[in-house]
């Protein structure tokens, strides 16, 4: 029979046993659950697109306890119809469904926590809310992404570059006119000084040739 001392003990070592995972869950920063999803997503009618959805937990993927779905509705207030699930011995399975036929893919990585999955021959009608359910035991919380899904029929048009050309054309031309004014001002100063300093030599050479007449002439008897 044991002892109240080593009941106490024992007792201590089970409540310290029950604590140190969520002491270790604690210290670690993970909280819950949390699904990574784009808000809203556009895609272009008649391509293929590809949905992500990750999701962070604080334990590792768990095969046989794993669970996730995609759902697809209308509008928030719609019913929910399911297209795909994980299955413990297929992996990610596509449902039958009238809406997508095979036009939905498994696109992820359940390896790095990627549930992402591809709709090829983007439809009108595939517009609506998209949803990513995952749960990952022993994590309580289910995870929940949900995506507003729009399907456009054109690409927005592109930016109308006329204004700018004919801006970028008229500050070109005239930065050339300035220049080329420059240029030929510049030019004219050169050719004007070298113009004045032929005059200066000329005339000094004058003063010259006069000085030697005169010279010339004081020396004859």
């Amino acid at each position: 029979m044991s002892s109240p001392a080593q009941q106490r003990s024992r007792s201590g070592v089970q409540l310290l046993s029950a604590a140190l995972p969520l002491l270790l869950l604690s210290l670690s920063g993970c909280s819950s659950m949390d699904v990574t999803v784009p808000g809203n997503l556009n895609a272009l009618n008649g391509t293929t697109v590809k949905i992500t959805c990750i999701f962070t937990s604080c334990y590792r993927m768990d095969e046989t306890k794993f669970a996730m779905n995609w759902t697809y509705q209308e509008s928030l207030n719609d019913t929910e119809e399911m297209f795909m699930t994980y299955s413990r011995k297929k992996g990610m399975v596509a449902l039958s469904s009238n809406r997508f036929g095979d036009r939905v893919k498994f696109a992820g990585n359940l390896v790095k926590n990627d549930l992402s999955i591809t709709l090829s021959d983007v439809q009108l009608e595939d517009e609506g809310v998209y949803n990513c359910y995952v749960r990952n035991p022993p994590d309580r919380i289910q995870g929940h992404g949900v995506i507003q899904f729009n399907v456009v029929t054109e690409l927005p048009p592109p930016r109308d570059s006329t204004i700018a050309v004919a801006i970028g054309a008229s500050v070109g031309g005239a930065l050339a006119l300035l220049i080329l004014s420059m240029v030929v001002v510049k030019c004219l100063r050169r050719h004007r000084k070298q113009e004045l300093i032929s005059e200066e030599k000329m005339e000094e050479e004058g003063k010259l040739e006069a000085e030697g007449v005169g010279e010339e002439g004081t020396k004859q008897p």
